[in-house]
This record gives C-alpha cells, sequence and structure tokens, in this order.
C-alpha cells in the first residue's frame, strides 16, 4: 500500500501546532500533514503556562522571542483568600504570591491567536496544512501496517494513509473514541464555566497605596489570579489586546446549568465583592462550560505507531495550569518515537522504549490527580493553601521542572529508575493529602478556617530556596535529600498547626517513614 505521509496529525491546535512545529525541527524533510477541523479563530482555555512548559516552549521550540513580542508574560500564580461572606475588597483579602517577576519564564497565551500562528509556522516549515475538513473512517493499522482515514470537506472526500497517526483532536478524542482508551475520573467530580470580557479593571490601580507597596510595586495584573473559596476557585488570566479571562472550577453546586449562560455566570461572580469591583465595568465576549474536567487514558502511546497529546489524551485539572506541562511531554516523548523508527532504530527496541514513555506518563497523570482529588476543600483558607502550595510547588520544582531542564525524561534508565520509585512517590502524595484533610477538619470544627483570610500576605517563594537551582545538575542523593527536607517542613508546620494548644513540639521523620501507608497525623 502507497503511504502519503510519515506522519499525520489530527488537531491544529496548541497540542498539534506545537508536535509539528517540533517534528519538522527535529526531521526536516519530513511528510507530514496537520489537520484541523476549525480555521476560525475562537477563543479557548490553556491560556495559562507554567515553568516546565514555558520551557519547552522557549528552548525546544525556540518561541521565546515570539511568546514576549506576541503574547504576554507571566507574574506566576497567585492567590486571594476572602471572608465567609465573600465580602472582602480586595486589598483587605489574604494574599500569597511573589513581589518580583519569576527567575524561570512562564506566559499568558491568547490561544485564538497562538494556534493560528503555530499553525503558519508549521505550513513555512514544510507541513501540509488541511483546515475545515473532517477527519472520518478511521482505520489504525497493527503489526506494522499503515492507518487510513478520509478527510472530508466541502470539496470532497479524500483517502489519506500515513505511518504515525498523533491523536490532537482534544476531547474530542478521535483515537480514543476507536480503542475504547477514555477513563472516567472516580472520584473528582468538577465543572467549569468561563469566558473572556473586556474592560476589566486594572488591578495594579486598584487600593490603597499600602497595597500596591506590599509586593513593592510588581505587577498583579501579569499573573494568573486566583479567587479562592471551599469547593471553588475563580481565575483572572490576563490576555493581550485588552481581554481578560475569567472562570470558575469547582465542585458542585457550581455545576448548577443555570451557571452556564452569560447571565447566570454573571451573577454567580458578583456574589463575590472583589470579583465584582474587577468585573463592575466590563463587557463579556463569550461564555462557555464543560459539565466535567477531569478524566484519563490507558494508553498514551502505541507500538503500532499511534499516539495521544494534550486532551486527546486526559485532563487532570487546571489548577497550577499543568496542561501544557504534558503536552510538553507528550510532544517530547513522541517526537522520540517518530525520530527512532524513521531513523532505522530496531522495532523491538522502539516497542520497548514506547511502553516505557506510555507508562512514565500514566505515572505522571496519576501523580496530578493527587494534588486534587478530596482537596478542594482546603483552597477557601489561606491557612492551609500556604500549607499545600509549598508541598506542590517544592515538589515541582524538585522532581518534574528540575529533571524536564535536564532532559532527563527521555534517557530509559531514568526513566526506569523513577518507575521503581511509583509507589512512593504516590504514596507520600496520598499521605500528605490526608494529613491536610485533618487539618481541614481541625480548623473548621474549632472555626478556624477563616481566620488567616483577611490583611495577610505570604511570598510565595519563602519556603522554597532553590528555585535558582532548577534545572542544574544534582546527584539523586541530591534530589532525595531536598525531598526529605519538603516533606519534613511541610509536614512540621502542619502539625504545629494541629498540636499547637497541647505544646509539644513535633519531631522530624525519615524519608522513607513518608513513602508507606500510614497516617501523619
Amino acid at each position: 500500500m502507497r503511504v502519503d505521509l510519515d506522519v499525520a496529525i489530527v488537531g491544529g491546535g496548541m497540542a498539534g501546532g506545537l508536535l509539528a512545529r517540533q517534528l519538522l525541527r527535529r526531521l526536516p524533510g519530513l511528510r507530514l500533514a496537520l489537520f484541523e477541523r476549525s480555521g476560525a479563530r475562537d477563543y479557548r482555555v490553556g491560556e495559562s503556562t507554567v515553568e516546565l512548559a514555558s520551557n519547552y516552549l522557549v528552548r525546544r521550540l525556540a518561541l521565546s522571542r515570539y511568546l514576549y513580542e506576541e503574547q504576554l508574560p507571566k507574574n506566576g500564580l497567585r492567590y486571594f483568600f476572602d471572608d465567609e461572606e465573600r465580602s472582602l475588597p480586595l486589598a483587605e483579602m489574604s494574599e500569597i504570591g511573589s513581589w518580583n517577576l519569576p527567575f524561570h519564564p512562564a506566559f499568558q497565551i491568547d490561544r485564538a491567536r497562538f494556534d493560528a500562528d503555530l499553525r503558519r509556522m508549521a505550513a513555512e516549515a514544510g507541513a501540509e496544512l488541511h483546515v475545515g475538513g473532517r477527519v472520518q473512517a478511521l482505520a489504525l493499522g497493527e503489526g506494522g501496517a499503515p492507518h487510513r482515514f478520509e478527510v472530508r470537506d466541502p470539496a470532497g472526500t479524500r483517502a489519506v494513509t500515513c505511518r504515525w497517526l498523533l491523536d490532537a483532536s482534544g476531547r474530542a478524542g478521535l483515537v480514543a473514541k476507536a480503542k475504547g482508551l477514555r477513563v472516567k475520573e472516580p472520584t473528582h467530580h468538577i465543572s467549569s464555566v468561563w469566558g473572556r470580557f473586556e474592560r476589566v479593571a486594572d488591578v495594579d490601580d486598584l487600593g490603597p497605596e499600602a497595597f500596591r507597596a506590599r509586593v513593592r510595586h510588581t505587577s498583579r495584573g501579569l499573573s494568573t489570579i486566583h479567587f479562592c473559596y471551599p469547593g471553588y476557585w475563580i481565575w483572572f488570566i490576563p490576555l493581550r489586546n485588552g481581554v481578560t479571562s475569567v472562570g470558575v472550577v469547582g465542585d458542585p453546586p457550581r455545576d448548577d446549568p443555570g451557571i452556564r449562560s452569560e447571565a447566570g455566570f454573571r451573577a454567580f461572580l458578583d456574589g463575590h465583592a472583589a470579583v465584582r469591583e474587577l468585573l463592575r465595568e466590563s463587557r463579556a465576549l463569550d461564555t462557555q462550560s464543560y459539565a466535567q474536567l477531569a478524566y484519563g487514558t490507558t494508553q498514551y502511546f502505541s507500538a503500532d505507531r499511534w499516539g495521544l497529546t494534550g486532551e486527546a489524551a486526559a485532563f487532570a485539572d487546571p489548577l497550577y495550569s499543568p496542561g501544557a506541562d504534558f503536552i510538553a511531554l507528550e510532544n517530547d516523548f513522541l517526537t522520540d518515537l517518530v525520530a527512532r523508527d524513521l531513523g532505522g532504530e530496531d522495532a523491538r527496541a522502539v516497542a520497548e522504549r514506547t511502553a516505557l514513555y506510555d507508562r512514565f506518563m500514566r505515572f505522571r497523570y496519576e501523580a496530578a490527580m493527587l494534588l486534587y482529588r478530596g482537596q478542594y476543600g482546603l483552597l477557601g483558607s489561606q491557612e492551609l493553601m500556604r500549607l499545600k502550595w509549598d508541598f506542590d510547588l517544592a515538589l515541582y520544582y524538585n522532581l518534574w521542572v528540575s529533571s524536564y531542564m535536564q532532559d532527563q525524561h527521555l534517557d530509559a534508565g531514568w526513566l526506569r529508575r523513577e518507575l521503581r520509585q511509583e509507589r512512593f512517590v504516590l504514596q507520600a502524595m496520598r499521605n500528605f493529602g490526608a494529613l491536610f484533610e485533618t487539618a481541614r477538619r481541625r480548623l473548621l470544627d474549632e472555626g478556624s478556617y477563616w481566620r488567616r483570610n483577611r490583611g495577610g500576605f505570604s511570598f510565595g517563594l519563602e519556603f522554597i530556596d532553590f528555585v535558582e537551582a532548577v534545572g542544574l545538575p544534582r546527584t539523586r542523593r541530591q534530589v532525595l535529600e531536598k525531598t526529605g527536607e519538603i516533606f519534613n517542613s511541610v509536614y512540621l508546620r502542619t502539625r504545629e498547626l494541629l498540636d499547637e494548644r497541647a505544646g509539644a513540639a513535633p519531631e522530624a521523620l525519615p524519608l522513607t517513614s513518608f513513602m508507606v501507608d500510614r497516617r501523619l497525623a
């Protein structure tokens, strides 16, 4: 059978556009086609990146100049905390955030523009670009056979064959549907409503001078801002040209269908004094929603030369903006597999590496989900979120970002060592999740849940002293020692909160004590 393409990418959004650019940079002359159903420049979520994904965009894909000139630099993640009545003005809310632009860059992205620009870049690099057609009649090959599908557009129907089929079709999940891969999230039931607004008030021009001075006049407006409440949070993400993305994420009753209308969404937002202040003069441009955000997959990559990236694979939660991080890992793995296959590497060796990459992605997804499952009750308390933030961010830098910046995830030996520790890492995360939940119940029982939510500021990196060393070579022992420091720092402060009336000082624990099934309080 004649094979038309080396690689067909189905889906020309951010995941597919980035993958096309990466493959063509790695393999010039590759016969690659990008198929995107809609050519409309629609607003899309996934506008906020963090350090791992930004390193991918800047280092791997050479998009630094584009991002600084055409998108917005990001001033970190920023969290505000309200009183129980949701009545505090912005300047009186407690805050976790920065007072300077971060050492490692990140960006706020207008997806409509970014996705279109990526497709243009891919075409300029030699990709065939097909916009406006529907991919159908997918037949995935097995045992070395090519993949086949049809593209239907107003001009007719075209048959396509390809050696590699890479699915970036988003939640539509072309391959996931064909293979029955999609896994429903069993416990983390969260919904979201969002939209874009014009004329949102400038957060850097609100409140008294003391409010701006406490962050040394750094731009809060360039941050991804979170307004945090028990069970849900509201985001504000600045985009270019005076547009701001605003959304809510949470568990029921945020899934009330009434909130999904423009009027219902606005009424919900206006029930929060600080949010209402920011939106007072604003105009809504669109309103969109998902009834359920999180889902998994049984498989990311196949030795039969197909793979998934972005939301075509799985989605965890938008808190901490991890979506593009997953795209970075998935695209790196797919690019490496395609290059090895087309470079003539032994098929059995490629299959073994495919299985290794697939297992690591499933581990990475499960680790991410443990940040969220059963943890949304912490969101409304500054005191609890300070602890969770320190735990989550420090481990993110220590275990995930630093290794990515050194390309350790492409080293088979490193991956095997990490996977040998999988159950211990996941157990430690479960243990800390249970510890945080114990602290939440204690504060609620004592009527203390809201006690730190007014007037305070916490520097987000206060307990993370190694940011500038992230990405530099370290021994495995150094990584483990830092992990132990992180565990004990958060453990001891949480125990002090729980034991503050007892007056007994808790003792530090060895690293292994956190990694077995045990109660930490």
